[in-house]
């Protein structure tokens, strides 16, 4: 039997994204709404350690929907891997009257979640956020959107230079062990070729597919490199391994960064982030806990944060066909 619930606190935690803040806000007028009191928790797990608390209201989060980044903050924390330091953490907040958490994040904040859940019986409830959409239970992570209209509207600039010169641009994008990004807006921005971690292209037939284009009558080309793409140990490799065997080209890098988690969020990304937090609110106070909440047929459902975690989400195999036939 969960504690009756008077006092939430929400985090943020893990790498920032856009709809953070605007995550914040809901989650802040939900209880407010609710007649519950909430608690800002700054720099995510090793703020909770050293009780870095600020109560929040409705006019608290007056003007931050539109903005990116995180107002609470984030910062990673080795401490909070420990039991004492989970223990000061509990302790703060039991201090503080706090008697649930909402934390918004990826797979390792929400590991360290589900660990505090274990240890305390503490309701928790996560929102998922992070550029990468890489979240088992949720078709999209908060700031996905938004990153693949950043990445779109860059690449279409590179293709200016691109067509100018008649060069040929590899453009790394943010996905460690993900290619949700490259793929989309590969196929957003017209990339002749996209490399992603899920499917191993080879150096062969990349070189092959860009013969095509140059025999096509294609005078510059922009392929869209996953960061943790398996064919060339950098971009910076696969730029050397173009340029001795297709002379012809002149090869460009561009690697966009964290330009990517920046920015003003998407209209998708802001109204995603204010269902997300009703939600998780409304989902704590009925008695539910160690969950995520997260968008599944465009309907905001909870999918348990073990499942989260340890789930593998899947790359788009229909949208991998349209590249191929895109790139034609």
């Amino acid at each position: 039997m969960l504690p009756k619930i008077n006092k939430i606190g929400v985090l943020t935690s893990g790498g920032d994204s856009p709809g953070m803040n605007a995550a914040i806000r809901s989650v802040v007028r939900t209880c407010a709404f609710h007649s519950i009191e909430c608690i800002g928790i700054y720099r995510g797990y090793q703020g909770m350690i050293e009780g870095d608390f600020k109560e929040m209201g409705p006019r608290s989060v007056n003007n931050i929907v539109n903005k990116g980044g995180t107002i609470l903050k984030s910062a990673r924390s080795k401490e909070f891997m420990t039991v004492e330091g989970r223990k000061k953490a509990y302790d703060n907040l039991k201090k503080a009257g706090v008697n649930a958490l909402v934390v918004i994040g990826g797979d390792g904040s929400f590991t360290g979640a589900e660990v505090f859940n274990k240890e305390y019986g503490f309701p928790i409830m996560g929102i998922p956020g992070t550029i990468d959409n890489d979240i088992f239970g949720t078709s999209h992570t908060l700031g996905y959107d938004t990153a693949l209209n950043t990445v779109v509207e860059v690449i279409d600039k590179i293709r200016d230079t691109a067509i100018s010169h008649n060069r040929l641009f590899f453009v790394e994008v943010m996905g460690r062990d993900a290619g949700h990004i490259a793929l989309n807006t590969g196929i957003g921005a017209g990339a002749e070729e996209i490399l992603i971690p899920e499917e191993d292209l080879g150096l062969d037939r990349l070189l092959e597919s860009l013969k095509r284009s140059k025999e096509s009558g294609k005078s510059s080309s922009i392929v869209v490199v996953a960061e943790g793409d398996k064919i060339g140990k950098t971009v910076f490799e696969l730029k050397d391994y173009v340029e001795e065997n297709m002379p012809e080209y002149d090869v460009r890098v561009s690697v966009l960064g964290h330009m990517q988690r920046g920015g003003s969020p998407s209209c998708f990304d802001r109204v995603l982030a204010s269902r997300l937090g009703v939600k998780a609110v409304e989902s704590i106070l009925e008695g539910k806990s160690n969950f995520m909440v997260g968008l599944l047929n465009d309907k905001v459902a909870l999918t348990p944060l073990e499942q989260a975690i340890k789930g593998h989400t899947e790359i788009d195999k229909e949208l991998l066909r349209v590249s191929d036939i895109m790139s034609t």
